[in-house]
Parts: structure tokens; C-alpha cells; sequence
């Protein structure tokens, strides 16, 4: 069993940055493909990236391309999503999941453990 907890969301206005961080208890995740999604208020889920276990594929979904990094500190047990450029379309609770899937899937439904979110407003 993997808890996930995000941290670092809040408030800022269009063009700044923020870094959001997850970090796992429980089985550590070093196996784990690890996956931030987000969730706007009336729309559905969707995928924003994903990083593999080595740290060596990150799929971005094209609306963060260019301005949102992951990374991974495996000795840590965090992942990190770190956004620039924020525009209001941003706004959003952002969860933290992962899965022992090494396919690096883009579809949330793949993933076992999710954190609670955390919420990203960006002011226009």
C-alpha cells in the first residue's frame, strides 16, 4: 500500500510559478510510474504528466508542454510538478497518483494510489 500527499498549491497570478510536490509513505515507489492529473471545477479528470521509474520518459499532456516540469528524487520518495508560466486555464485541484504499471499510462483509471489533491488558483 502507497499514501501519496501533495503540497504546494495556492494562489498566484497569471505568469507566475509554482512547484507542487508529492511524497509517498508506506511501500516505497521506487518501481512506481507516477502521474500528476487535474480536476476543474464542472470538467472531468485529465492526465497533465507522468514520469517513469528510472526518470527517463516524461509524457506532458499539450496544454503544459514547454511549461511544466516532473521530476523524481526516488531517494526521497517525491515527486515534483514544477509549473511555470501559469495561466487561469491552470486552475485546478492537482492529484498526485502512481502505479506499478511501467507502461507510463496517461489514462487515470490505470493508476492504484492517489493523494487527496491539492488546489492550484491562478488569477488572471
Amino acid at each position: 500500500q502507497v499514501q501519496l500527499e501533495e503540497s504546494g498549491g495556492g494562489l498566484v497570478q497569471a505568469g507566475g510559478s509554482l512547484r507542487l510536490s508529492c511524497t509517498a509513505s508506506g511501500r516505497t515507489f521506487l518501481r512506481y510510474t507516477l502521474g500528476w492529473f487535474r480536476q476543474a471545477p464542472g470538467k472531468e479528470r485529465e492526465f497533465v504528466a507522468a514520469i517513469n521509474w528510472p526518470g527517463a520518459f516524461t509524457p506532458y499532456a499539450d496544454s503544459v508542454k514547454g511549461r511544466f516540469t516532473i521530476s523524481r528524487d526516488n531517494a526521497e520518495n517525491t515527486v515534483h510538478l514544477q509549473m511555470n508560466n501559469l495561466k487561469p486555464e491552470d486552475t485546478a485541484v492537482y492529484y498526485c497518483a502512481a502505479t506499478t504499471s511501467d507502461l507510463v499510462p496517461i489514462g487515470g483509471s490505470q493508476y492504484e494510489y492517489w493523494g487527496q489533491g491539492t488546489q492550484v488558483t491562478v488569477s488572471s
